[in-house]
């Protein structure tokens, strides 16, 4: 099991919007997400930096790493880019994170 971090930025004034779009998570998403071996998934908002900071678990990397592809996901991005840093292509500007400790 890989366990995953990474943060991205939500525009100010955003956070209910935020929370109410991912409150209706579509569930074909949610689907995508599943078949992506995508488990124990959070994401937390720093209200003062409007970061947001997720955490994930992944079985397999390689199906993962498929995610980007899926044209579920890219209708995602182009709904969500209009309250978050965005890149181009509509995919979250988003920051890896180090893992440096975990308490199981």
């Amino acid at each position: 099991m890989h366990r995953l971090g990474f943060k991205m930025k939500l525009h100010a004034g955003k956070a209910e919007e935020y929370k109410r779009r991912h409150d209706e998570l579509w569930p074909e998403l949610g689907q995508v997400l599943k078949d992506a071996t995508v488990s124990d998934y959070s994401i937390f908002l720093d209200e003062e930096t409007n970061i947001l900071f997720g955490t994930l678990k992944v079985e397999d990397l390689e199906k993962f790493n498929q995610i980007p592809h899926n044209p579920i996901t890219k209708r995602w991005w182009a709904y969500m880019a209009d309250i978050m840093d965005a890149n181009p292509d509509n995919s979250p500007v988003s920051v890896d994170l180090k893992d440096v400790f975990y308490l199981a």
